[in-house]
């Protein structure tokens, strides 16, 4: 499997986050501590909004990102107040650029930890349902790739929610025609360069960990000497597939089966639940 962090808040050095913090998403990519792998070093990824309004930029490169000079000379000289990071393990595609997380289309990002169970015997059937448009934007052979194109077919552009929901719902359905129980496992990070969104489902029910941090006003309250979080603005947010350290009070666990919006004003939590096609079930 793989991590992931998504930031939103306070434009800071992507550094700050990526590489500074006691368990940060580099050292992670050595020694995960809730990821199936300990060592999560089948390429790397970063996505950041250089300003509002404008489209991302993304690095993305085959080796493991704890050793990577050019991703430690970005994230040393780049302030963004909206960016993902992603580390990958491989679930069995192809250790190839076009393979590394985040995807990008637009303004839009998207990466993935989890997988599609059995994506080879159903690959065919997902990928003819991409958008006929959109079909020659796959780069690479991953399952979530085709996930993000899915989405963007389903109507990502206008109602995130309701697209991942669609994905979802035709995943499972695929799989349940071809036999595979359990298809599909992910927590996702999705953003425009405004809001980030970020889902954590499994057709089992036992997802992959995801956090998010505490209100920075109630850290504060919480930890005062911590000087950094004086810095932050009280809309600041990260989501992460595990915590990045052991500040007390900082971490929370995303419910099961759930998808959260990260915006300016605040953020808010909901259910979520796949959206099947009339007259059918996963």
């Amino acid at each position: 499997m793989c991590r992931w962090i998504a930031y939103s808040g306070t434009p800071v050095l992507l550094s700050r986050v990526l590489f500074q913090p006691e368990h940060s998403l580099i050292d992670q990519s050595l020694h995960s501590r809730m990821g199936v792998e300990t060592t999560n070093g089948d390429g790397f990824g970063v996505g950041w909004y250089p300003q509002e309004g404008a489209d991302p930029a993304v690095l993305r490169d085959v080796g493991p990102a704890w050793n990577n000079r050019n991703l430690q000379e970005i994230a040393h000289h780049t302030r963004s107040g909206l960016f993902f990071g992603h580390i990958r393990a491989s679930t069995g595609t192809a250790v190839q650029q076009s393979n590394c997380h985040p995807f990008r289309h637009g303004r839009w990002l998207w990466m993935h930890n989890g997988l599609i169970s059995e994506f080879r015997r159903i690959r065919r059937r997902l990928a003819l349902a991409v958008d006929p448009e959109r079909f020659a934007d796959i780069e690479g052979s991953t399952d979530s790739e085709v996930m993000f194109h899915l989405a963007m077919t389903f109507g990502l552009t206008d109602d995130p929610p309701g697209a991942v929901a669609r994905m979802a719902g035709f995943v499972e359905t695929t799989a349940q025609d071809h036999g595979i129980a359990h298809p599909l496992q992910m927590t996702i990070a999705v953003s425009d360069g405004r809001r980030i969104w970020a889902f954590r489902y499994s057709s089992e029910g036992r997802s992959r960990s995801l956090y998010v941090t505490t209100r920075i006003e109630a850290l504060r309250a919480l930890h005062p000497e911590v000087w950094f979080l004086h810095e932050l603005s009280d809309e600041t947010r990260l989501v992460v597939s595990e915590p990045l350290g052991g500040m007390v009070g900082a971490w929370n666990e995303v419910p099961e089966s759930s998808y959260g919006v990260i915006e300016p004003g605040g953020g808010t939590l909901h259910d979520f639940r796949p959206a099947h096609a009339a007259g059918r079930t996963a």
